[in-house]
């Protein structure tokens, strides 16, 4: 079926600010709470935050093979679960009925008031279930800063990191959206000089500029996906902040990688950016030497050019831009770590979280995380309002955003912004 949606002269009669990341092309997903306490399933055209369920009652998706309540559902699992035929059909149909030639919903009245919300009317949701979440490791440029801090910087990439892409299984049950505050964690952590371990709130609180790709139920157990169909089974991406805590990960990841120092919170941005949306802006992926194994290759332009930017604003202080990065740098693609996550027959489900691991880029003022931002706490940030920053502190706020922008078209993620409260006070 043919995508109809990216066509950069494409009007809408809603409207649209000059610049906004959600015009007509875009059409993300994501699931919202409405004025009247009522959860559903949306998309959203500039300001204006469309309701799915109320749009399909009403019978603007007639034609399409749809359950009556896949739309009035908490989550995107099973609209997800349907397939890219699906998304592409209810996309289409979506730019159809807002396009500034279409009157069918603009001339009814009585329907915009039950379908159309403006963005301060509702709260954002998790857009799915996720069962499952893998982080990836696959920024060459981060992989090799973090190297060079931590051991010997002629061999900062270890001996597998150019053949694999490298991950592990995080914790799905405390990924958050966007706007939910999150506490300093506890944890165990080794002085510097001391011989025995100390308990206690983390000294070390990072943002992880990442990226991440939602799949759709991809394989039967004991079923590889294969690189050349690996793209068909993701649904879409968001802007993910994996938080980290340095000083509790320093000392618990050996032998067996993160684990309290990773699973407290990671925040997403609310909408899920389609795949078909971002078609416009794929671009080539780093070249790769040594070739990966057979498994691993592919050709064409498999990246995608999507600028990313890290703002830090302390409470009752002016903002900071602490990085400015791209998607593109990513050295191992969405359909490789796919393909390699389920090349030993690991199921993938749908609503399955995919994280690509920090984004660095090449030059200092494009790198993903404060550990490198202020290279290990040894050359401190100054923020706009004349503070210092090494790490994150207590009441600062961590906001992400992610674009792409092309022959004028523009096609964004919107805000995953997060709040570090101090850490849990039983007797408070």
């Amino acid at each position: 079926m043919p995508q109809n949606t990216n066509d950069p002269l494409k009007k809408t009669w809603l409207t649209v600010a000059e610049n906004s990341d959600f015009p007509i092309q875009n059409i993300p997903f994501g699931v919202f709470l409405t004025r009247d306490d009522i959860i559903t399933i949306g998309t959203r055209i500039g300001d204006t935050v469309i309701d799915l369920g109320a749009l399909h009652q009403l019978g603007y998706f007639e034609g399409i093979p749809l359950t009556d309540d896949i739309f009035l559902q908490d989550t995107l699992n099973d609209f997800i679960s349907d397939g890219k035929k699906t998304w592409r059909a209810v996309r289409n149909r979506i730019s159809e009925i807002f396009d500034s030639t279409n009157s069918a919903l603009q001339s009814q009245e009585e329907h915009r008031k039950v379908v159309l919300f403006a963005i301060d009317e509702v709260e954002m949701q998790l857009p799915v279930q996720i069962g499952d979440y893998t982080d990836f490791y696959s920024s060459r440029e981060h992989a090799t800063n973090v190297g060079t801090m931590f051991r010997d910087p002629d061999k900062a990439l270890m001996p597998n990191w150019l053949h694999i892409p490298v991950g592990y299984h995080g914790r799905s049950s405390t990924i958050i959206p966007s706007g939910t505050p999150i506490r300093r964690p506890y944890g165990q952590t080794l002085p510097k000089g001391a011989d025995s371990p100390v308990f206690g709130p983390s000294k070390r609180v990072d943002f992880e500029l990442e990226m991440a790709f939602i799949t759709t139920d991809a394989n039967a157990l004991g079923e590889p996906v294969s690189i050349s169909e690996a793209e068909e089974y993701i649904f879409g991406m968001v802007v993910f902040n994996d938080w980290s805590a340095r000083d509790i990960q320093k000392w618990e990841y050996v032998p067996l990688g993160p684990f309290l120092a990773k699973n407290f919170a990671s925040s997403i941005s609310p909408w899920i950016v389609t795949m078909d949306a971002l078609e416009p802006f794929r671009v080539a992926s780093p070249a790769q030497e040594p070739a990966p194994l057979p498994y691993l290759q592919l050709d064409g332009d498999h990246s995608f050019d999507i600028h990313l930017e890290v703002a830090l604003t302390p409470e009752n202080s002016p903002t900071t831009i602490l990085s400015k990065s791209n998607f593109k740098y990513m050295y191992w693609t969405m359909a490789q770590q796919l393909a390699h996550h389920t090349v030993n027959g690991c199921k993938v489900n749908s609503g399955d979280l995919m994280g690509s691991g920090t984004i660095s880029g090449p030059t200092p003022d494009s790198y993903g995380s404060m550990l490198e931002l202020a290279w290990q706490g040894t050359k401190p940030l100054k923020l706009e309002g004349g503070e210092e920053r090494t790490f994150i502190e207590d009441n600062d706020t961590v906001s992400m955003t992610g674009y792409c922008e092309k022959d004028g078209l523009r096609i964004g993620f919107g805000e995953v912004r997060t709040k570090l409260l101090p850490a849990f006070n039983p007797k408070e």
